[in-house]
């Protein structure tokens, strides 16, 4: 069972928030089409001033700016940004109002609307594997859910306002996500992808999950640190 978010619900610093949205559903509603996707994996970034350390791996890291603004603003509102240039990829914003932070859903599993979300992938990237393929990873996810940068960055998905021709609401469940696993952030270069900040989240087994990769200089980083690869 879910029931839907509140702004309470998300007003913690995002590590916190980030396992919480295992399991969780976002359903959005553009051009009339709905889908809808059970999150499988999250991870946690944490802007200037939050936490208790800094976070080199965030887009807000050096403070507010036109791209990362919505990640200021109050919790609730999706965070939709460009990645190389092609992947709209959708960001849970977390913590109070004027604290930047942002859970980056990287994963999940299409549950309503498959076919909806099987078209777009086809539309911008060609053919789909296997049903778990169409939101197994940030790009493929934006793709099905629909939300594009930058018409869709700051859509609200607790009261499912409209913005841009699109709606988005999030759902969380009744109860935590079993076996959550936890780990290096993917694709993260230096130490900010490392065990340093092991605030990669995911539901240990599920199919949907993305494969890890390190970033750029974080192997290196981890081996210096004594880390074991995941």
């Amino acid at each position: 069972m879910t029931r839907p978010a509140t702004r309470a619900d998300l007003a913690d610093l995002p590590v916190e928030v980030a396992p919480r949205l295992l399991g969780a559903l976002l359903q959005t509603v553009v051009g009339g089409e709905r889908v809808v996707v059970r999150l499988t994996e999250v991870e946690a970034y944490h802007g200037l001033g939050t936490g208790d350390r800094p976070d080199p791996g965030s887009h807000a890291r050096s403070g507010p700016t036109p791209r990362n603004a919505t990640m200021w603003g109050e919790p609730g509102h999706l965070y939709v940004y460009l990645s190389h240039g092609i992947h709209s990829c959708v960001n849970v914003v977390c913590g109070p109002d004027g604290v930047a932070g942002g859970v980056l859903l990287r994963g999940g599993e299409i549950v309503a609307g498959e076919g909806i979300a099987e078209r777009r992938r086809l539309e911008r990237r060609g053919a789909v594997r296997a049903a778990r393929d169409l939101a197994r990873g940030p790009g493929r996810l934006g793709d099905a859910v629909g939300l594009r940068h930058p018409i869709h960055d700051g859509i609200d998905a607790v009261t499912g306002e409209e913005r841009a021709g699109a709606r988005a609401r999030l759902l969380l469940p009744d109860e935590p996500a079993a076996a959550v696993a936890t780990g290096p952030r993917v694709g993260v270069a230096g130490i900010a992808g490392t065990e340093a900040f092991p605030w990669r989240f995911w539901i240990d087994g599920d199919a949907t999950v993305s494969a890890f990769r390190w970033g750029r200089g974080a192997a290196e980083t981890a081996r210096g640190a004594g880390e074991a690869p995941r």
